[in-house]
Parts: C-alpha cells; sequence; structure tokens
C-alpha cells in the first residue's frame, strides 16, 4: 500500500487539521511527520473546538492508530496536557497513539536557549514561537538529544542533566535577562515524562513497513506549511524541519517509491505569522476584514496572522517542490462580500516579470503583479453541493485549477467538518 501525504502549501495555518479530520475514516493510520507543539491543528466538530499541537488528527476517530514519528520533537509537558484534554472525550489513546523511539524530546533548558537566543537578536527576531523548537533540532543535528527510546534506559537521567547543563552555559553566554526558576520546570517535566512513559513507544520505521505489508492505508500529515521549510522557505524566516513532502520520508522512514497521493492544502487567500517576506500582504482596510471574518491568529500562538490576496507564484512553488497530486482549497467563505478578488500571478523582480520564487522575496525586490475576478455576495458556509457553489467562485477555481493543473477536489467553506465541499 501506498502512503498519502497531506501538506500545507503556505506559511502553515491552511486548515490541515479539518482535512486529515475529513479524510481520516479512509486510512487505518495517521503519521505525523515533523514538527514540534508550535503547530496547532484545529479541528471542529459538534460545536466543539479541539487544538491538537503534536497529537495527530486522526485521535477521534474510534478506529485509526495515531504515530508520532521520528521527525517530530516531543515537549513531555505540552503533550501530557494535550492528553489530559483527550480524557473528557472518553479517547482511548494508550491503544490509539504511539510514539517513535526516535523522536526527539524538548527540554525545558531547550525553551530557555530559545528565548535567551531570539531576546540576544533584538530587531533581528526572526518570530519564534519560543516553544524550543529549534534548539531541539539543532541538537539532534548536532549528535547531543535526548529521544524517546533513551527514556528506556537506566542512564537516560544522566544523559539529560549532561544536556541541560551545556544548555545552561549557553544560555548564561547569552547574557540577557530572562526569569525563569529551572526547578521548577524540571519538577513538572519530570513529572510529565512518568505519564509519557505509560505510552507505547515503537521503532516506527518497522511498523510502517509491516502496516504496508499487511494492506494498511496510512496517511502523513505535515505540520506548518512549504513556505516554512527548512530548505525551501523563505529562510531565514523558517520553520527548522522539513516540512515537504520529502520530509515525510526522512520523518518516518518510509520510502519515496512508496509515496502516493500528495494532498496540498491551501487557503483561498494567503496569511503568514510572524516576520518573514509576504509580496501580497494587505494593509488596508481588506487586510483587516479578512483577518476579523477569518479569526486569523493562531490555534497555539494567540498571534494575529498577516493577511494578503493569493500569491499563485508561490504556491506553483510549493505544489512543484512537493508533487501534488490533489488541491484543497480552504476558508473560500472568508472571501464572501468582498467586490472584486484579486490572484498574484507573477512579480516584477527588479524590474523584470518573472513567474518563479526567486532566491529573495524582500519587499525591495519584489512588487506583485495582479489578475482581478469579480467576487461573490453568497454566504457559502450553509451550502453541502458542488452545484450550490456561486458562478464567481467556480471561475475562480477553474483559474486557479488551470494556471496549476492540478484539479481541486475539496472547497471548505466554514470549519466545521460538515462544512467540506467534494468535487
Amino acid at each position: 500500500m501506498a502512503v498519502d501525504l497531506l501538506l500545507g502549501l503556505q506559511w502553515g495555518d491552511e486548515g490541515k487539521g479539518k482535512i486529515v479530520d475529513v479524510l481520516t475514516s479512509n486510512y487505518n493510520i495517521i503519521a505525523r511527520f515533523q514538527g514540534g507543539p508550535n503547530a496547532g491543528h484545529t479541528l471542529e466538530f459538534d460545536g466543539i473546538k479541539h487544538v491538537l499541537r503534536t497529537i495527530p488528527s486522526g485521535i477521534f476517530h474510534k478506529n485509526s492508530i495515531n504515530i508520532i514519528g521520528n521527525g517530530v520533537v516531543i515537549d513531555p509537558v505540552v503533550f501530557v496536557k494535550e492528553l489530559e484534554g483527550l480524557d473528557q472525550f472518553d479517547i482511548d489513546y494508550k491503544s490509539k497513539l504511539i510514539i517513535s523511539r526516535k523522536a526527539h524530546i524538548i527540554l525545558p533548558t531547550h525553551r530557555l536557549l530559545d528565548a535567551a537566543s531570539e531576546t540576544a537578536k533584538g530587531k533581528a527576531k526572526i518570530g519564534s514561537t519560543l516553544k524550543g523548537i529549534g534548539p531541539t533540532y539543532m541538537d539532534k543535528t548536532g549528535r547531543n538529544g535526548l529521544r524517546i527510546g533513551d527514556l528506556e534506559l537506566t542512564d537516560w537521567k544522566d544523559k539529560y542533566r549532561a544536556l541541560a547543563n551545556k544548555h545552561q552555559a549557553m544560555i548564561d553566554f547569552y547574557d540577557v535577562d530572562i526569569q525563569y526558576d529551572l526547578e521548577e520546570l524540571e519538577e513538572e517535566f519530570f513529572d510529565s515524562i512518568k505519564i509519557l512513559k505509560t505510552l507505547q513507544f515503537i521503532d516506527s520505521e518497522e511498523y510502517l513497513h509491516q502496516a504496508q505489508k499487511d494492506g494498511k492505508s496510512i496517511l502523513a500529515e505535515g505540520a506548518q506549511g512549504s513556505l516554512l521549510d527548512i530548505d525551501f522557505g523563505t529562510y531565514p524566516f523558517v520553520t527548522s524541519s522539513n516540512t515537504t513532502a520529502a520530509g515525510a520520508c526522512t520523518g518516518l522512514g518510509v520510502a519515496p517509491n512508496k509515496i502516493g497521493e500528495v494532498y496540498g492544502i491551501f487557503k483561498a487567500y494567503t496569511t503568514r505569522v510572524g516576520s518573514g517576506p509576504f509580496p501580497t500582504e494587505l494593509f488596508d482596510s481588506i487586510g483587516e476584514d479578512m483577518a476579523r471574518i477569518g479569526h486569523e491568529f493562531g490555534a497555539v500562538t494567540g498571534r494575529p496572522r498577516r493577511c494578503g490576496w493569493l500569491d499563485l507564484v508561490a504556491l506553483k512553488y510549493a505544489c512543484q517542490v512537493n508533487g501534488v497530486t490533489q488541491l484543497m482549497m480552504m476558508k473560500s467563505d472568508v472571501l464572501s462580500g468582498f467586490k472584486t478578488l484579486k490572484v498574484c500571478t507573477a512579480y516584477n523582480y527588479k524590474g523584470e516579470t518573472i513567474q518563479h520564487l526567486p532566491y529573495n522575496i524582500e519587499a525591495e525586490n519584489i512588487k506583485p503583479i495582479y489578475t482581478e475576478f469579480k467576487g461573490w455576495k453568497e454566504d457559502l458556509t450553509k451550502m453541502t453541493e458542488a452545484s450550490q457553489l456561486p458562478s464567481e467562485l467556480n471561475n475562480y477555481i477553474d483559474f486557479l485549477e488551470k494556471e496549476l493543473e492540478i484539479p481541486i477536489k475539496i472547497v471548505s467553506v466554514g470549519p466545521d467538518r460538515t462544512q467540506t465541499i467534494h468535487r
């Protein structure tokens, strides 16, 4: 059986959690392959909003197994709070949730190091969520990290102490004023580790290999978005892992020739959280209306999202890098009521018209070139069939499909799992 992938194609926050939830009934296994608790997947059904940070979005379905892969970094404190949030829904996560032994652990000192590093940058901050993600991946590539499998060893606390002491020296080196009580943080950390150790740890690459041989259907779930990829994103304003399709292979141990469908998720417009270039960003009332109507605030951080028109140049780039086979367009309902819509179809890059994403997309180099569309007034949130969609929205979708040369199979018209139109 092939492994299907689900990826965000913009700067994150595209609505991946909802689509995983919608698709989960078609899969036996949902596997998260990268990122940490800086990612928040929001699911809404039965009138309740759920925010997941590390746990795969299939956890609310009775028949799915959920795997946290080796490419993920886990904060035990945050993770246990997620588990506690599931208790009220009577979810048997001890049988449904399993963790790769090769996944790395976020220490309390990773978060402190993150804060110290970001504070030291001053005005040059990259917009870290201060969850310790970057420092944890640095220890991973620096071959210093503590992994889930280490918790099964008798000397794991010695490994912890050596790494925490190293972090403490680095924090002191930054010489910035950050207030913390490490002893208190460690007490909560060690308590969370005890709960974490009650779950099943696996050699996930072998588990998934056997699952494929047994004919199990598998969906690999990404976090963040393609334009935040450490290699192919808008560096240095990116995350610390590979958010693109290749990251699923390294983050789960799945061979490239075992990848099947690649579902690409994008918003009908564009948003970005934190610092970094954003060619189509709107600084006027239209951008403010998008943010207000779309409730554009981070699911985990609460940070307001910057809003702008759909950037087709960047979207084409993401489709190309990921090998997207099907598209899902989210938050189309947010655009209802705008008289005119715009799509960026090219850049004026240093006086030259280009249609690809260049090395540098800072504002001084880029001016977006737009194609305009007539908007629609209809409220989409009650629509259930593709035949009900207004002609102006269909024109918008048809244009995008022609330019991207990829079918848009799902159009989301609201946050609930039922507000999903299949085309």
